[in-house]
């Protein structure tokens, strides 16, 4: 017992180094930091005054809403606290990715999605665009097969609500399309380990929580439909579903236990009206339908026509393809159609890894194509392939931290022991990858430099020869 305690004060210690400091650049140090400011993505200010509006939009409807229903309540109106983690997360985001490194906020925000109470549960913007009731010119496919909701807590933040659909150890049955795959809780909360470990910074916060589907979705919703929709089951649990046009029947409800139900709480990103986002196209979508293949599927040299193709030709923008499907390769997702950006970063900025649910569905394969953009354009970020590198070695293996970050999850164990110790034979295959294209290639051809890998090299060499 002593030397287990030993181990893991060990891998906490080694998580720690990962998450809060530039131990990649301690490590090797001819790679120089990032130099430059961080170009924030929000103003501050206009930011706040757009949130301090949307509280105050939201304390009229409230008013009105318990007038309507003769409601009385002694709760004050809600203020908007500038120190809010939630605030804090997104006026932190910038050019480097969706939170810096060293920063405390994202602790605190996990922590805070985790235990405030619910003021409101509404439908997400995916089902009520099948119902008709919004604008969809901003939504990536909406599907309906995956119930999702959208919690707002007492201090105004949002979470995306994912309900547990699957147990840990089923795996997704041999048979299944990968569209029609199940779509995961608990995927999605690793996945943001795996990414902040990974150093991309790419995922919004997620945490697991079980959440009251009486106390904290029904009783808060104003939504009627979503009202109509709860049941108590023959088994005496409190269950829902959604409301949409297919798969959204009694049999494929959620339910409590007989009230509480676990689900990941993955933190909204700042409004469109704020920071508009682009949604693109990944160049290597998949067929999605039974028989259909893309061209990336048949034609081993499709690369050379993505690279002839703007933006892919002239920016980080390939590249940043090639870090996410390294990152889907990892988790198993084969579900990746599209992929946003946020417009003010430009052609150079970082893609943002959104939807991970249909990952970590099984642990016994490793899906080779989703690699593809690896392997048939033969480049990656030097940075990228040093951490992967650092998380091959016994000191540090990616299993190992990975478990020891998923500790901190009120879900614990978020995923089962095979899916881990997939992560590792994962990983071994992607650097394999880039071996076998080093040897064709040379070194000097496929390990690149981002841009601003690149202009802080070029600042740290004209400082030398200054």
């Amino acid at each position: 017992m002593p030397g287990l305690r030993r181990d893991r004060l060990l891998t906490l210690l080694l998580l720690g180094a990962l998450l809060s400091a530039d131990l990649y650049f301690h490590l090797w140090p001819q790679e120089p930091p990032l130099l430059g400011p961080e170009d924030p993505l929000l103003a501050s200010q206009e930011a706040l005054r757009y949130y301090r509006r949307k509280v105050a939009r939201w304390n009229r409807r409230h008013k009105m809403y318990k007038e309507q229903l003769n409601l009385t309540s002694l709760d004050a109106p809600l203020q908007l606290r500038q120190e809010a983690s939630w605030v804090q997360f997104h006026l932190g985001i910038s050019r480097r990715g969706l939170y810096s490194r060293s920063s405390p906020v994202v602790s605190q925000l996990l922590q805070d999605m985790r235990r405030f109470p619910t003021i409101s549960a509404d439908y997400s913007q995916d089902e009520k665009a099948l119902l008709g009731a919004c604008d969809c010119t901003q939504i990536v496919k909406p599907s309906g097969v995956h119930l999702k909701l959208v919690l707002r807590f007492s201090d105004f933040g949002k979470a995306m609500f994912k309900p547990m659909r699957q147990q840990r150890d089923e795996e997704t049955p041999e048979d299944f399309f990968y569209f029609i795959d199940f779509q995961r809780h608990n995927a999605e909360i690793a996945a943001f380990h795996l990414d902040r470990i990974l150093d991309f910074r790419r995922v919004p916060p997620t945490v697991g929580r079980l959440v009251n589907v009486t106390k904290e979705i029904l009783e808060v919703t104003k939504n009627e439909i979503l009202q109509s929709v709860f049941f108590v089951s023959p088994a005496s649990n409190v269950c829902f579903f959604a409301k949409c046009p297919y798969m959204c029947k009694t049999e494929y409800a959620v339910c409590g236990n007989p009230h509480l139900l676990e689900g990941s709480l993955s933190a909204f990103l700042p409004s469109l009206n704020l920071a508009p986002r682009l949604s693109v196209p990944n160049p290597w979508i998949r067929s999605y339908s039974l028989a259909g293949k893309e061209e990336w599927e048949v034609n081993p040299l499709y690369c050379d026509t993505v690279k002839q193709i703007y933006p892919y030709n002239s920016s980080n923008r390939l590249l940043n393809i090639i870090d996410m499907a390294i990152f889907d390769f990892l988790i198993g997702n084969m579900d990746r159609h599209h992929y946003e950006m946020f417009t003010k970063f430009g052609d150079d900025g970082f893609l943002i890894h959104l939807d991970n649910a249909r990952g970590f569905g099984r642990h016994s394969q490793d899906e080779l194509s989703i690699l593809s953009p690896l392997s048939q354009c033969c480049r990656i970020k030097k940075k990228t392939l040093l951490h992967l590198q650092l998380l091959a070695q016994a000191d540090y293996r990616l299993s190992d931290v990975m478990r020891e970050s998923l500790l901190e999850d009120q879900l614990s164990p978020v995923l089962t022991e095979p899916h881990l110790l997939a992560l590792d034979r994962r990983l071994q295959i992607i650097l394999q990858t880039v071996e076998g294209c080093v040897e064709v290639h040379g070194e000097q051809s496929v390990i690149a430099l981002d841009s601003a890998e690149q202009s802080a090299l070029d600042s740290s060499q004209a400082n030398l020869t200054s």
